[in-house]
């Protein structure tokens, strides 16, 4: 049984991997859609309201999938179906009361938030198009936490992917749709295109629980709740929701801070670009190119670091718990190079050619000396998820909030320095979020030092800096001399893409930096070699 239980478990991580780096594909295909559509002053619309959303989602839903799951598998563990239903319908009722409670409370204040908050009162109507998510938003978190709590994966990846590529269509229809009656009820159309999203996400959980639920029940397994328990103040509707909130506002709390940061920096920016003497409609637009464009595609190679990190905990706490100090070492070392390796070319790739990237991408050549000036401190941002994974696995969360923390103030008061001084204007944030990169990653770096006495294989380093500027000459040379000079700008492209890689991948090889082997562990070119 307990063989079938891990098996459960590995299969059940595999299909939500699999969901997520769907989702993350699909989810770039708006990214690269959207600017043309609606420009970069549409984008900065949506991207000022959306951290709104983030907020008030992370207090409304942050950390009830968690505490629903946890819960949920615990009676199932006994064979409480009944205690299961119950935890279920208590949930559901906080939920949809704080989703209806923060709905009211968003309608209420979104004009103030438009005109004295932001400096771009044309954001309210994308305010008032993302509230109808907050109650769908805190009804699907239930069902998440209710699906992963009886270990069934599927009904949380489907709906997921469904809602990727619902969202896509209507956000990008949307926003057609309404261009003609200005920009922002374009941003608003894409907003609207979010909510039918998370709708239809919803709808799917729905579904698929009517269909488990209608399927006959085992009789052996069914028992009600223990008369042995019904005196418990804890298998009460009030003491389920007491256990709930005990379990979900620390894990909710974590999550806000990086939502609040997230947020105090698109309303310090707007603020700061404004004092700067930076037109409104200006300002709006050189955020949309920040956080709507240049970004996201840092952060595209993140994918992989993301799930490193989350693989890499579990790795690292059996090795703690064996208190096997080589193993730990070893897998560190491991997660560092990998992040490393694989984010290396990507930044490289996005440096030389980042004038071509994002005139392809996003028809707007000028977001190049932007991406070009964050590109090079990209790799603390790829090596900082299996740091903080890391102080996580061995037990020391609260020194990654406090770094996290520290960083995010950093960033708040070098945007407030610098973006609001006329010579710096949008450059100053970028400063500050660089600066933010930097500062987090080492101190994530010093802590996991301290804790584990790491030492770091300099070596590596060398030879990641020489593959980057071997890939880095060639793939720029290639696109200045290409072999078809009158071929499209995406031909020219791909050539010295291909020959970057190419080069980069060579004289990995050469150096030892990665074996044959270690590529016969990749399933898509294990056949080739």
């Amino acid at each position: 049984m307990r063989n079938s239980n891990k098996q459960s478990f590995i299969y059940g991580t595999l299909i939500l991997l699999a969901a997520g780096i769907v989702n993350r594909m699909l989810g770039f295909i708006p990214r690269i859609v959207l600017p043309r559509l609606i420009g970069a002053e549409g984008v900065g619309l949506y991207q000022l309201g959306y951290p709104f959303f983030l907020v008030l989602v992370t207090v409304i839903a942050g950390g009830i999938p968690l505490a629903v799951a946890k819960m949920i598998a615990e009676a199932e563990g006994k064979g409480k179906k009944e205690r299961s239903r119950q935890i279920l319908h208590s949930s559901l009722g906080l939920s949809v009361g704080l989703g209806l409670l923060f709905t009211a409370i968003s309608l209420a204040i979104a004009p103030w938030i438009a005109h004295e908050v932001l400096t771009d009162s044309r954001v309210y109507l994308t305010l008032i198009a993302m509230t109808p998510m907050l109650s769908i938003v805190a009804v699907s978190a239930v069902y998440r936490g209710y699906f992963q709590g009886m270990q069934n994966m599927i009904p949380s990846a489907l709906s997921s992917v469904l809602e990727t590529v619902i969202r896509i269509f209507f956000m990008l229809y949307f926003s057609w749709l309404l261009l003609p009656k200005g920009m922002a009820y374009a941003a608003a159309g894409a907003m609207l295109g979010v909510t039918v999203g998370e709708l239809a996400g919803m709808l799917v959980l729905l579904v698929q629980y009517r269909l488990t639920v209608s399927k006959p029940a085992d009789n052996s397994s069914e028992q009600d709740l223990n008369p042995s328990n019904e005196g418990n103040p804890d298998h009460t509707d009030q003491g389920v929701i007491r256990r709930l909130l005990r379990i979900s506002i620390p894990v909710t709390g974590g999550r806000l801070v990086g939502s609040l940061s997230y947020l105090l920096e698109s309303i310090i920016t707007a603020r700061s670009l404004a004092m700067a003497g930076v037109a409104t409609a200006v300002a709006t637009a050189q955020y949309g190119s920040l956080q709507g464009m240049v970004i996201p595609l840092l952060l595209l190679p993140g994918a992989l670091t993301t799930a490193l990190a989350v693989s890499l905990v579990p790795s690292l706490a059996e090795a703690a718990a064996r208190k096997d100090s080589r193993s730990i070492h070893k897998r560190i070392h491991q997660a560092l190079r990998l992040a490393l390796v694989t984010g290396a070319p990507f930044a490289v790739l996005m440096y030389v050619l980042a004038d071509p990237l994002c005139t392809l991408l996003y028809g707007n050549p000028d977001t190049a000396p932007m991406l070009r000036m964050m590109v090079p401190f990209s790799l603390f941002m790829y090596v900082q998820p299996p740091l903080q994974a890391t102080l996580q696995a061995m037990e020391r969360p609260g020194t990654a909030l406090f770094n996290t923390l520290a960083g995010a103030v950093v960033k708040i008061m070098l945007i407030l320095g610098l973006a609001s001084r006329p010579e710096y204007g949008i450059t100053g944030a970028l400063i500050a979020i660089i600066v933010n990169s930097i500062l987090v990653t080492l101190l994530h770096g010093y802590s996991v030092i301290k804790l584990v006495s790491l030492r770091l294989q300099t070596r590596d380093l060398f030879k990641i800096g020489a593959a980057m500027t071997i890939m880095g000459a060639g793939a720029k040379y290639v696109y200045l001399h290409s072999p078809y000079p009158g071929g499209a700008q995406w031909i020219h492209f791909i050539l010295a893409s291909a020959l970057g890689f190419s080069l980069y991948i060579g004289v990995s090889l050469l150096t030892g930096l990665f074996s044959r082997q270690d590529l016969k562990k990749l399933p898509l070119i294990r056949r080739w070699l």
